[in-house]
């Protein structure tokens, strides 16, 4: 576990990405497994342990430390890990009750894989005493990257493309090949440690509904169009939904958001249009099916996101809520026809074959993304202006000779999205941030106007530099009015210009507006927040 810890440790105050992969490209060359493979299952966010919740945690630091004591520590903190690490009473010989071997030094410390291994068999009743005697045995280090295992919340700056790409180093591969068998794995992933190394043939998905690594666009500005010829490009909208890919191979069907994660049980609609075999990129969306369309036209009428989000983050979906947020997929490309690998084809080459699949057999739940007919820029971009109006982000740019190619390539493809929208609105409640920020209230809530009372319309955490946030942690300190555990209430006068997407009514907030994707723009210490913007600003902005 030491070792382990002490990777974490190091990432956390590590901000480089390249200092990041220089110290997993160490810890996965020199650690045996394997205990390498469940710290990659950690870093990519595969590893979860059911019984292990944060409410059992505090109920074990509440046997060891004065309640009272607790609250006010961790309010301070902002970390439960952090807090209980350091709080924790030292019983350096404690190690027997969790039944732990000792080390080869002589001292108390449980292998990562003893952990993971024990966590796993344990029922319910097991697990407080196991992590009873492994808080015991550790240091505050060791008990700090153990409690951060085990509640699935590392936040060391590490995502699971990078802590891929050191592992790719090993090889030397690139990272998108790991990625192509990623889902053909688990962990702790020998098999790919033992190609990596040289001692086993590489991993193959076979026929099992393997994810495969999206291609991803660059973003593009108004001044970058010049230096490109519009008649190497297609162009198609930028849909305002979740970007999947629907796998369907020899009887399997699994529907993958873009990270690799199978949400085929949220969306089972999907799954039961996928009767065919292939695989198929595309953006997942809401909406209403229009009788009348033609073939190639969009066959559904998209609604807002916020009603995608009724369907998000749900393991299962009832048939009230089908029906209410009917999801459907609009198709951008295609991977594999059959058993045939066409991503290595010209872009128009796989559209046409994508097109002649669709014309043979369409299906209910999915249309095909139309392709946008232009000659010059400003053309397409008299076309984009229109967008925020009709469930759309802005316009994909694709090369006609492009390659279906992992990751975000320079060039092929670029995404030109539409601008924010702003509103100046007051900030009125604060809250501790996580990892690097738990000592700094980072997290803010801010609203607007509505006869002559604040109504929170929104809540962001970035857009401002590090000097910003010393300066507005201060400003919180100095004006806070009320608290709430970690959240405190603030006296209304300080106002943020905040930058966003789009607003859609929403009857879970007060204000009944919800914003998509805010951020703070910038931060007005010039102005007085009575002058900030009135709710009936943001209601004029409704998509």
């Amino acid at each position: 576990m030491r070792p382990f810890a002490e990777l974490l440790d190091a990432l956390v105050f590590t901000p480089s990405r390249l200092g990041k992969l220089r110290l997993m490209h160490r810890y996965f060359e020199v650690t045996p497994d394997p205990d390498r493979g469940w710290a990659l299952a950690a870093l990519t966010g595969g590893l979860s342990f059911r019984e292990a919740k944060p409410a059992l945690i505090r109920g074990l630091v509440g046997e060891r430390v004065d309640p009272v004591l607790f609250e006010w520590s961790y309010d301070f903190v902002g970390d439960l890990a952090e807090t209980v690490s350091l709080i924790w009473p030292e019983r350096p010989r404690a190690c027997p009750r969790a039944g732990l071997r000792p080390d080869p030094g002589g001292g108390p410390e449980p292998r990562l894989t003893e952990i993971v291994a024990r966590l796993h068999a344990a029922g319910r009743g097991e697990v407080p005493r196991l992590l009873a005697g492994w808080l015991d045995a550790l240091d505050a280090t060791g008990r700090w990257a153990l409690l951060k295992l085990i509640t699935g919340g590392l936040r060391v700056g590490v995502s699971a493309r990078l802590a891929k790409t050191a592992v790719a180093e090993l090889g030397p591969v690139d990272v998108a090949e790991v990625e192509e068998v990623w889902h053909a794995l688990a962990a702790p992933y020998a098999p790919l440690f033992a190609w990596l190394a040289g001692g086993a043939p590489r991993p193959e998905p076979g026929a099992a509904p393997s994810f495969r690594p999206l291609m991803l666009a660059n973003p593009i500005e108004d001044g970058d169009l010049a230096t490109l010829d519009p008649a190497a490009y297609r162009a198609e909208w930028k849909w305002d939904g979740i970007r999947v890919q629907l796998v369907a191979r020899h009887g399997h069907r699994c529907l993958y958001s873009r990270t690799g994660d199978d949400i085929s049980g949220a969306f089972p609609e999907i799954g039961e249009a996928m009767d065919f075999d292939a695989v198929l990129d595309g953006e997942l969306l809401v909406g209403r099916q229009v009788d009348s369309a033609a073939l190639f036209e969009v066959r559904y009428q998209v609604a807002p996101f916020n009603d995608l989000q009724q369907r998000l983050n749900r393991k299962t979906v009832t048939a009230k809520t089908r029906a209410e947020f009917p999801a459907f997929v609009r198709l951008y490309d295609m991977l594999f026809d059959g058993d045939d690998d066409v991503r290595p084809l010209p872009f128009d080459a796989r559209r046409s074959r994508l097109e002649a699949w669709f014309r043979a057999a369409p299906r209910r739940r999915l249309d095909v993304s139309p392709l946008l007919a232009f000659a010059t820029w400003d053309e397409l971009a008299e076309r984009r202006q229109g967008a925020r109006q009709n469930a759309i982000e802005g316009v994909m740019l694709k090369r006609a000779d492009s390659a279906y190619v992992a990751g975000r390539p320079k060039g092929p493809w670029f995404k030109w999205k539409r601008g924010p929208l702003t509103v100046d609105c007051v900030l009125m409640y604060a809250q501790r941030g996580h990892g690097k920020r738990s000592s700094y209230y980072s997290d803010y809530t801010f609203g607007c106007w509505r006869e002559g009372e604040l109504v929170p319309v929104g809540k962001a955490y970035f857009g401002f530099t590090d000097a910003e946030l010393g300066e507005l942690d201060k400003w919180v300190r100095n004006h806070t009015v009320n608290r709430f555990g970690p959240v405190r209430e603030v006296a209304p006068g300080l106002v943020f210009e905040v930058a966003f997407d789009s607003v859609h009514r929403s009857g879970r907030h007060r204000s009944g507006l919800a914003m998509r994707f805010p951020r703070i723009n910038r931060i007005r210490w010039d102005k007085p927040a009575e002058e900030a913007d009135r709710l009936a600003t943001l209601e004029r902005l409704l998509a």
